[in-house]
């Protein structure tokens, strides 16, 4: 019996997922969860064969969650659904090194068929997301992702310059490469661009 955790923080949406995979005979929904925290709880405590992981959530996103599991050595497989193909956050699922990571807009079947197919030690990932990779790397690299990030927040030049250890200047020339490197035309714009293809 392959035993589930479902974190969705759609009430509607996790229900009605637990009560379809339920009607597998090879499946048991041991678990739910509607926020990140919850989840990762709830993973760490019953211990599930593979969860299903929602990205955006409250408290923690999935991919936090999934980062959080991988440094504890949890050894429940993560299948990542989302409604997002964002290039930003399937590179990052698989450099976390979940076991799949699906469209929510697929056929319960086949939901069904990957849960059989990552107990059995393969990965699952659907083609339309490696193709949008392709299409689109992140330009960005973790310096200056980071410091988008917190400009994203609202920090000041001087906040970042201060969080970062980094002079004035050095901080306006990341953020000047980071604008140039979007086409954006302010520090907003940028960070608005790299938040929609899943790079902050």
């Amino acid at each position: 019996m392959i035993r589930l955790l479902i974190a969705e923080d759609q009430r509607m949406l996790l229900g009605a997922l637990g009560s379809l995979l339920e009607l597998e005979a090879d499946m048991k929904v041991v678990g739910q969860a509607m926020n990140g925290a919850d989840a990762l709880s709830a993973i760490l405590e019953l211990e599930p064969d593979v969860c299903l992981m929602d990205i955006e959530m409250p408290v923690m996103n999935g991919l936090e969650v999934a980062e959080e599991l991988a440094c504890r050595g949890a050894s429940s497989k993560i299948i990542i659904l989302t409604t997002f193909a964002r290039p930003g956050y399937f590179e990052r699922a698989v450099k976390i090194g979940v076991h799949g990571y699906l469209l929510k807009d697929g056929e319960i079947d086949e939901l069904a068929d990957a849960i059989r197919k990552v107990i059995s030690g393969k990965r699952v990932f659907s083609p339309e997301l490696a193709f949008t990779v392709i299409r689109e790397e992140n330009p960005l690299t973790p310096k200056e992702q980071e410091i988008l990030r917190l400009a994203a927040l609202g920090k000041t030049t001087k906040e970042i310059t201060s969080e970062l250890y980094l002079s004035s200047g050095t901080v306006r020339n990341y953020i000047s490469e980071i604008i140039h490197k979007l086409d954006a035309k302010n520090r907003t714009e940028a960070a608005a661009i790299a938040e929609k293809k899943g790079w902050l």
